[in-house]
């Protein structure tokens, strides 16, 4: 079997990803949401990869691996490294998790990730209230994941949170930063108190925080959110989009806290977490398969972390509903230091009938079982999908 052809797509608002070879069979993947800007960073990877046996996905990653950056700039490469799976496991009748080892657990915990609701304020009683939305949605969700601090309007809506200037930036991940007054530490906490307040022990709370903290307000942060249990406070320092790790910083957060710190979500390769995992500057990693390079990537990843004592909560907010079938995939496969990934859905939501393979509810008690279908599962149907393709992608599917 050979590649024959590299083709891109953009399908909503997400680059799809279809790798075609001589037999017939082709692979598929997608890139996170709002990444359409990628179209021809994937499309100049298509002459490394003709002429090459897609189910030697090693080999074919060596040639095009370094071709890739810290998010957004890791998408590219990631989106062929899945595509590449998925082609793989079909060509074998098989499962991706059975390729990259077999699964160790028959469903996969997720938390809600892009489920939200429009917060009505930023007051202690606004996020009991989303809280209470978010207890009783239908998937019945274990853990909740909630944006708060410099990953939010709070940064700008409460008065006085900050003493820094708001960043100027268009772009998402633009990085607002500066020293916490008093008054927005305190009211950061307050609000999460009513949040436990509603939750009690009943389900885990963790906090998307930034990133923007200074080091010593991180501190401050993460000692008087000891008594709230939480399962982690995720990128306080760098994370998103920033292109860089900060390790030694992180490890002086670390090492004085109790409370769980995370970061992750924007590490390409598994040598931008050597230095995070072996000096062990987090407790929690989250890498995203949609920017890290892929799910064999991610799956090193989280057994060199595993080693260390130090667990996993993968990113994937707006890998979409390929993306969340590659979630599945590698997650039932990673060790036991998994904790949950970031739950991502249709979006627009028509994407949900243009694809076939997901069970129906997706998600129950918080979990979604696995599934034995070839590749990864979820399978494009190029009728529907074709109704969303621009002029310039008419020929995706031929």
């Amino acid at each position: 079997m050979k590649i024959v052809d590299l083709k891109c797509a953009i399908i909503g608002k997400s680059p799809v990803v279809r790798i075609v070879t001589d037999e017939g069979i082709s692979g598929y993947a997608q890139a996170e949401t709002w990444k359409h800007y990628l179209k021809p960073h994937i499309l100049a990877l298509r002459e490394a990869l003709i002429g090459e046996d897609p189910t030697l996905v090693e080999r074919v990653m060596l040639k095009i691996r370094q071709r890739g950056g810290f998010k957004p700039w890791g998408a590219a490469v990631s989106a062929v490294e899945m595509a590449l799976w998925d082609l793989a496991g079909k060509a074998a009748g098989l499962p991706v998790h059975k390729l990259l080892g077999g699964k160790v657990r028959d469903k996969v915990r997720v938390y809600n990730g892009s489920i939200r609701f429009p917060l009505a304020g930023h007051r202690p009683e606004d996020y009991a209230d989303d809280m209470r939305k978010m207890m009783a949605l239908p998937e019945g969700f274990t853990i909740f994941k909630q944006p708060i601090g410099f990953h939010s309007s709070m940064k700008r809506e409460v008065p006085d949170f900050y003493y820094g200037e708001p960043n100027v930036s268009p772009f998402h991940g633009a990085l607002d930063r500066g020293p916490v007054t008093e008054k927005g530490l305190r009211h950061l906490v307050d609000c999460v108190a009513a949040m436990k307040e509603v939750t009690g022990n009943n389900v885990g709370l963790a906090l998307d925080c930034g990133p923007g903290w200074m080091l010593g307000d991180a501190l401050r942060l993460a000692r008087m959110l000891e008594p709230f249990n939480l399962l982690w406070i995720e990128d306080v320092l760098s994370g998103d989009y920033t292109p860089w790790v900060n390790a030694g910083v992180y490890r002086e957060l670390t090492r004085a806290s109790i409370t769980p710190i995370h970061t992750g979500e924007q590490i390409y390769l598994r040598q931008n977490f050597k230095e995070l995992i072996e000096t062990h500057a987090v407790h929690v990693i989250g890498p995203d398969p949609a920017d890290v390079g892929g799910i064999a990537e991610l799956k090193w990843i989280a057994e060199f972390a595993d080693l260390h004592g130090i667990t996993i909560a993968p990113h994937g907010i707006a890998n979409g509903l390929l993306g969340l079938a590659a979630l599945i995939q590698v997650s039932a496969t990673l060790p036991s230091n998994f904790i949950a990934f970031e739950y991502t859905t249709a979006d627009p939501p028509w994407w949900s009938e243009i694809v076939e393979g997901l069970p129906n509810p997706i998600v129950q008690n918080g979990m979604i079982e696995v599934h034995d279908r070839p590749g990864m599962g979820v399978e494009l149907i190029p009728e529907r999908a074709k109704e969303y393709l621009s002029e310039d992608d008419r020929a995706f599917f031929s």
